[in-house]
């Protein structure tokens, strides 16, 4: 390593009133409490309702394809799993194109708890859309466009 260096604190409060990275680390973390404040009385958490939502599809999919869908590894996708299978909201399966494979798979009681939760989201989303004041679908296409 070189000289220690100093940093000005001038210095952190630009990079605090200009890093994309900690304003949107910081947004995330205020969005999801207030997703998992909204979702309590169903009892899901914003993580959990995304989970769900992702593996409401027509046929069921891999661990994979929801690990990379969500921008999460396989072991975190397999711990959050574990909860919402233990209340009996999905099941894992072998894919029998590949056994070594496994599907995932909403049954009937994570589909009733979807329906439970969308109006619960559909509202608190329509007042974070509000409080965005600008073109939140910049806002959203800006953000894929970043992941």
């Amino acid at each position: 390593m070189s000289k220690d260096k100093s940093v000005s604190f001038a210095t952190t409060r630009h990079v605090h009133d200009h890093c994309l990275c900690f304003a949107t680390q910081r947004a995330a973390r205020a969005l999801a409490r207030r997703f998992d404040e909204a979702l309590r009385p169903v009892g899901l958490t914003s993580g959990q309702f995304s989970l769900l939502m992702s593996l409401n599809q027509p046929k069921p999919p891999s661990v994979g394809s929801i690990a990379r869908l969500l921008g999460m590894d396989r072991t975190t996708l397999t711990a959050n799993l574990k909860p919402l299978e233990r209340q009996g909201l999905l099941k894992t399966a072998i894919d029998p194109d590949d056994r070594r494979g496994r599907l995932l798979v909403l049954n009937a009681a994570g589909r009733r708890r979807l329906g439970v939760a969308l109006p619960i989201w559909h509202s608190t989303h329509a007042e974070i859309d509000r409080l965005v004041r600008s073109d939140a679908g910049s806002l959203r296409a800006g953000l894929r466009a970043l992941s």
